[in-house]
């Protein structure tokens, strides 16, 4: 691994120049540390250094996949095959050493492979794929979630469980944006905040199907939370779920009426209707870790953990290219807000704000992170994996699609390793 000493880089196997960068390769990577509180916004840094060094040198590869890729906003457990490729000509990584890693990586994905299963067979034993013919069925696209997430490999069950309500999220947000009609979504909110079975009676058939699975999912998971950690969340739980749907709702009438809420208004909506706050405060609970009276108001009450997540989601959301491959709704977008609220403003313009905020709600969520706070580190982790997923879920090419996914997706849980 490199080592900063002083004002060399020193890289503790010794590259071939004795273990020493020269200056231009310390200016380099000082340039990304000092990004630490700040996230760089100079995507082109990784492109100038190839550009200008070789990197068939392995310290050089390194050094490149690092620009490519900050430490902060970066998936270890997604890259971990490069990263271990980029090492191969560094003289010092022992045999052994190759070893471990080799068998840390197929142990890991032989425990995705079993939990994708796990989650599957759920999925098909709700029948909601049949019954909801419209709505998106991407259940490795939803375990990816949990997988980045809760990237522990101990965290097993937690994964299985937390890929439930993220499932619902998305079928949720099909009806209220593609199928349901504006008098249908208000009685199915009322149901959701009402929490109740018999609240059901006057929906259509479809969506008593959801708001069952929903009930049922989250008591299943409520009684497992108490069971293991001897404090019922069903409470807590609920309330996400009917924030969500009232989120949703005053969108559905915002596009009903075909009249856009000012930018302020609209995003303090969406990131509600991110689904950022159910999955977090699911995750909360299940961990386990830290619940007490203090921490559960404090996570009940979205707090800046929270919040500056949602934020970089929705934000990325709407920055026009993340148009889901299986949906066609009506989407909102902070992008169109805004350009209402500015005349005259370009969609350029409008996107170079959406990228300023993503990176002020990147500040906030590091300040909230590295500050003393009543969260548990592993939840606080999670919650910053989370925020280095966002690009990966919603950077879609040209044909509606997400190679970049695909090709992790492939690389974590199907190809095998040789290193």
């Amino acid at each position: 691994m490199p080592i900063l000493l002083g004002k060399q880089l020193r890289f503790d196997d010794h590259d071939h120049n004795h273990g020493v960068v020269n200056k231009d390769t310390v200016s380099a990577t000082a340039a990304v540390g000092s990004g630490f509180w700040a996230i760089p916004t100079r995507p082109d840094i990784g492109q100038i250094w190839s550009t200008q060094y070789s990197t068939h040198r392995p310290s050089f590869r390194l050094v490149d996949s690092t620009l490519r890729h900050p430490y902060h906003k970066n998936l270890a457990r997604f890259t971990a095959r490069s990263f271990v490729s980029d090492y191969k000509g560094i003289n010092g990584w022992v045999d052994g050493l190759k070893e471990l890693a080799t068998m840390d990586f197929k142990m890991v994905q032989s425990t995705n492979q079993r939990e994708i299963l796990q989650f599957s067979e759920w999925w098909k034993d709700m029948g909601l794929a049949n019954e909801l013919k419209f709505a998106r069925n991407q259940p490795l696209k939803w375990y990816m979630w949990p997988m980045a997430a809760l990237a522990n490999p101990r965290f097993s069950q937690q994964r299985v469980e937390l890929t439930k309500p993220i499932s619902l999220i998305y079928i949720i947000d099909d009806i209220f944006d593609i199928y349901g009609t504006l008098e249908e979504l208000t009685l199915f909110t009322e149901a959701v905040n009402r929490w109740d079975l018999a609240a059901v009676e006057n929906l259509p058939y479809y969506m008593k199907s959801c708001f069952n699975a929903l009930y049922d999912t989250t008591n299943e998971i409520a009684y497992k939370i108490y069971k293991a950690h001897g404090w019922n969340p069903i409470d807590s739980l609920q309330k996400t779920w009917a924030s969500l749907c009232n989120a949703f709702l005053v969108e559905a009438k915002w596009f009903a009426s075909g009249q856009l809420p000012n930018a302020e208004e609209y995003l303090k909506t969406a990131v509600v209707s991110s689904g950022v706050h159910v999955v977090l405060v699911h995750m909360f609970f299940l961990l386990g870790h830290g619940i007490t009276r203090k921490t559960v108001d404090l996570v009940n009450d979205n707090p800046g953990v929270i919040t500056s997540v949602a934020t970089i989601l929705r934000l990325w959301d709407d920055l026009g290219s993340a148009k889901d491959e299986d949906q066609d709704g009506h989407d909102g977008s902070y992008v169109n807000c805004y350009m209402k609220d500015h005349k005259g403003s370009s969609v350029n313009r409008a996107r170079e704000q959406v990228n300023r905020m993503i990176s002020d709600a990147w500040k906030c969520f590091n300040q909230e992170r590295l500050s003393p706070n009543s969260f548990s580190a592993s939840f606080t982790k999670s919650s910053l994996n989370l925020a280095r997923t966002v690009p990966l879920m919603y950077n879609y090419d040209d044909n509606h699609e997400l190679p970049i996914l695909q090709e992790h997706m492939k690389s974590m849980l199907y190809d095998d390793v040789s290193l």
